[in-house]
């Protein structure tokens, strides 16, 4: 885990049985679960990424500068790359590739648009709101 991240309550950040990789200013809010699969999927998330409440992220690879919505689930071997949101309630499958810079919503998640300058500002503001929110409960 890098530096600035942040682990939210009832969240659960489970190792096991394979490897999880987590960058600099990503926090993992509320009730999310990250977990991998024995010998075949391993975790890896990037920098200045947001994983919203009760989001499951499972063997896969998250780029930097993403937001996963809340309740999202995204699968084995699938690839969220950089500057890119999956909406709330998103179910990305296994072995999708989540282009950068385009929102994902829907079950299964499909493309709905492109990332606005004004959306692509949320990364890391809402890092940044994380790292100011863990500072509270450092005193």
């Amino acid at each position: 885990m890098g530096s600035d991240c942040s682990i939210w309550f009832n969240a659960v950040v489970r190792g096991d049985v394979n490897s999880i990789t987590i960058g600099d200013k990503v926090n993992i809010q509320d009730g999310a679960v990250i977990h991998c699969t024995y010998e075949k999927a391993k975790v890896v998330i990037g920098n200045n990424v947001s994983v919203a409440h009760n989001a499951i992220i499972h063997g896969c690879t998250i780029e930097d500068n993403v937001l996963i919505g809340m309740g999202a689930i995204i699968m084995d071997h699938a690839i969220v790359k950089s500057g890119s949101i999956v909406a709330a309630g998103a179910v990305v499958l296994q072995n999708t590739v989540v282009e950068a810079g385009f929102i994902y919503a829907g079950m299964p998640a499909k493309k709905v648009k492109k990332v606005s300058e004004e959306q692509a500002e949320v990364f890391a503001r809402t890092a940044n709101n994380y790292i100011m929110y863990a500072s509270w409960f450092q005193n």
